[in-house]
């Protein structure tokens, strides 16, 4: 498995283990899968998990952490996001949670990005992890927060690196333009970026990629298949893309843009992780993993040489911008 090191220090796997699927993002998996899944990850040479309160209600981190538990804390990185506290909500046992995930809304999430807010959330994540230290702390989609977000929040979090408690900080969404703002106004070592930087998202391109390479900040890519659509070689009728159905137009580009990649040996889901991985800025791809099929599959995929021809036709054939 290859590595490609933050500006400070922190050696990532290019391909990570993404936690939603192990908090029951949209289907139940059993105790037993969740950490065949984790275990297979390790054996396979990731060394990069991330996770958060918000995946499950805290059943990824707690399902994380158990799988990892056996294993040497100096080995591997440990990612988890804060900005989401988790609040009993016992009268609501009985409901299934509204928030994509397939757990019992026994807590609700409040956002809360104040200093308070910050400390609350890793003392809560690190006992559900049951470890003793976090490695990459990311305020969670803080969309409708940016003035709480940009001073107590990651006030909070350079603090906590700078006392060396935390390793590195920043920022995690689902679009680009407020963590190009985490980058130019913020001392963020790292971003995530969630289905902004695909094969039919190339947003990212336009400003979070060249402010990052102008300030040194590192950038981590999620949501390569775009919610599904890119995750198979036939794309299907009907497919997600961003969190809900795709229409016939991102369909028949998914399709074309599989058909190039069927002519050169290569396909789809591969393409789509690679893809990024072609910007010197990024750091590792983190993929949504729940099964020991979803590791097999995603290390065939981040290990996968892809010819420069494709990107070229690609390129040429205007479907997808130059990507570096």
């Amino acid at each position: 498995m290859q590595q490609r090191s933050l500006h400070r220090g922190l050696p990532l796997t290019t391909v990570g283990f993404g936690g939603a699927q192990i908090g029951n993002l949209y289907q139940p998996i059993s105790d037993d899968d969740a950490r065949a899944a984790v275990e297979k990850a390790w054996a396979s040479g990731i060394r990069f998990f991330d996770s958060a309160p918000h995946y499950g209600l805290g059943l990824s981190e707690r399902r994380l952490g158990a799988a990892l538990q056996e294993r040497p804390r100096d080995e591997y990185v440990l990612s988890t996001k804060v900005g989401r506290l988790l609040e009993p909500t016992p009268e609501r046992a009985h409901l299934q949670d509204d928030d994509g995930f397939a757990v019992p809304a026994a807590t609700r999430r409040v956002f809360d990005f104040s200093r308070d807010g910050i400390l609350r959330s890793l003392e809560a994540s690190l006992d559900r992890l049951g470890t003793d230290r976090i490695d990459i702390a990311f305020l969670h989609d803080p969309d409708e927060h940016w003035e709480q977000a940009s001073t107590s929040g990651i006030d909070t979090l350079v603090e906590l690196r700078d006392q060396g408690v935390l390793r590195a900080v920043g920022a995690g969404m689902n679009q680009t333009g407020m963590l190009t703002r985490f980058v130019e106004q913020c001392d963020v070592d790292v971003v995530m970026v969630a289905g902004r930087y695909s094969l039919l998202d190339q947003g990212a391109e336009r400003d979070l990629l060249p402010a990052a390479r102008e300030h040194d900040v590192d950038v981590i890519v999620a949501g390569v298949y775009n919610s599904g659509i890119l995750s198979r070689p036939i794309v299907p009728e009907t497919a997600f893309y961003d969190y809900r159905a795709a229409d016939e137009e991102l369909i028949a580009r998914a399709r074309s843009i599989a058909r190039v990649c069927a002519l050169h040996g290569v396909d789809l889901p591969t393409a789509a992780v690679q893809f990024p991985l072609r910007r010197a800025e990024v750091r590792s791809v983190v993929l949504g993993t729940g099964t020991v099929r979803h590791v097999e599959e995603g290390i065939l995929r981040g290990g996968t040489e892809v010819p420069e021809e494709l990107w070229e036709e690609l390129t040429s054939l205007g479907l997808v911008t130059a990507g570096r």
